[in-house]
């Protein structure tokens, strides 16, 4: 199988089956693809050989179904875009070496990927699409792709070094990384710095992807030029700001 990524700010990959191979990504992922490529949408993959597997890969972000794409009896070719500006990456997985990943990232993988809930933390109202926090845990044999937002930033961490930063600039990050969601310290700090209400301490060893764009921010940057209003009545930045006011006052009373 030959995997090419073309293009910049909205790359797409594309993949060159031929029988045999097999690639697994999340349902409404495809682009495009040759006559030569079978769809088949199950649950029962990704490292799901049961229903509630399913629906455990689904709470992490995931879907709770897939679709597998093979090339049964001639070459053929399957393209995914990207879906926000940013990057891809390849990504090669082996025993004993698993990744977390931010739950939009994941965008396919060969057989013989894992898909599981990495971390999750509510962190109020309005946050990450009132969802809290959620990261992937991917593991298995297998390559993989993954897409970031914006740029993409890599540190490698040393035993015991610490990182900290804005939750959705966490792109993805070895398993080995220890990683935590912690308050902004001060309750000024918190309501007027303009920097959130949490931070991701990240502790080596490992490496960590950041990435430049966040949802959160596109969403906040997009938000003057929707002129609709939610079915509430209330708009998308008036949802957020209430959201993340309650968010303060829990986290503060709760000290």
């Amino acid at each position: 199988m030959e995997a090419k990524i073309t293009g910049t700010t909205l790359p797409v990959l594309e993949l060159a089956l031929t029988p045999g191979d097999k690639i697994i990504a999340e349902t409404g992922q495809l682009s495009w693809m040759t006559a030569g490529i079978e769809l088949n949408t199950t649950h029962a993959t990704a490292g799901a050989t049961g229903f509630l597997g399913a629906i455990g890969r689904a709470l992490s972000g995931g879907g709770l179904f897939m679709t597998e794409y093979t090339a049964p009896y001639q070459p053929g070719l399957v393209a995914f875009a990207a879906k926000i500006p940013g990057q891809m990456v390849e990504i090669s997985v082996q025993p004993g070496r698993g990744y977390l990943i931010h739950k939009h990232g994941f965008v396919c993988a060969t057989d013989g990927v894992q898909l599981t809930t990495g971390f999750q933390q509510s962190l109020g109202a309005g946050i990450f699409g009132g969802n809290g926090f959620l990261m992937q845990r991917m593991s298995g044999v297998c390559r993989a792709w993954v897409e970031l937002g914006g740029e993409i930033i890599t540190y490698d961490l040393a035993p015991g070094e610490v990182l900290r930063a804005h939750p959705g600039h966490v792109g993805m990050l070895d398993e080995s990384v220890g990683f935590t969601i912690t308050t902004m310290r001060g309750i000024q700090n918190m309501i007027f710095g303009g920097d959130g209400l949490f931070l991701a301490e990240l502790r080596g060893p490992g490496r960590v992807w950041l990435q430049t764009l966040t949802l959160p921010n596109l969403a906040h940057s997009l938000s003057p030029y929707l002129k609709g209003e939610s079915a509430s009545g209330t708009n998308v930045e008036t949802a957020a700001e209430l959201g993340v006011a309650g968010a303060v006052l829990k986290s503060f009373f709760n000290r």
